[in-house]
């Protein structure tokens, strides 16, 4: 899914709700073959802006299991896309899940940088209220400087996340 309109609005706490129902229906489809679901991104922290789209890591031991987390996620309508250039990070699109909120899916193994980057960051931002909020104030300040460039949103908002990152020990984003 493509990012055609940058729109960042106040927490939901709906995105919660539409997480699990989710991540119901990919543990129905692969439960057997994960470690856990994990709600990540900015729709994760209560009381942060963010697009309004949930981001989901889908965990699994290692990748001795990714072909059959393949197939069970194609099941119910998942495609593969591939690591669209992020090590330890597998992506995947969908059509026709009307019945859900817009979600970003990905697969990682629980040893993942990737996974670990993201847990950090959400944990770090639902813990101190204060980044969080300067996060989403950097986010809404992003959308309405690029309201039609996700690349010029992204490049506005950097800096704050490098800043955060570093607060929470993540160094270069890792």
């Amino acid at each position: 899914m493509r990012t055609q309109k940058v729109v960042v609005v106040p927490y939901d706490p709906q995105w919660k709700r539409d997480f699990e129902q989710i991540k119901r229906e990919i543990t129905e489809a692969a439960g057997p073959l994960l470690a856990g679901v994990e709600h990540v991104g900015s729709t994760a922290v209560e009381g942060l802006s963010a697009k309004p789209i949930i981001d989901i890591d889908v965990v699994i031991r290692d990748w001795a299991v990714f072909d059959s987390v393949v197939c069970a996620l194609g099941r119910i309508g998942y495609v593969h896309e591939g690591n669209l250039g992020i090590p330890e990070r597998e992506a995947f699109c969908y059509e026709g899940k009307t019945h859900l909120r817009a979600h970003h899916l990905y697969v990682c193994p629980q040893d993942s940088r990737e996974l670990a980057r993201h847990l950090v960051f959400r944990d770090f931002l639902r813990s101190c209220p204060e980044a969080a909020r300067r996060y989403g104030s950097a986010k809404e300040e992003a959308a309405r400087r690029f309201p039609n460039s996700i690349e010029g949103y992204m490049a506005c908002k950097a800096p704050v996340i490098a800043e955060l990152y570093a607060l929470c020990g993540l160094q270069d984003g890792k």
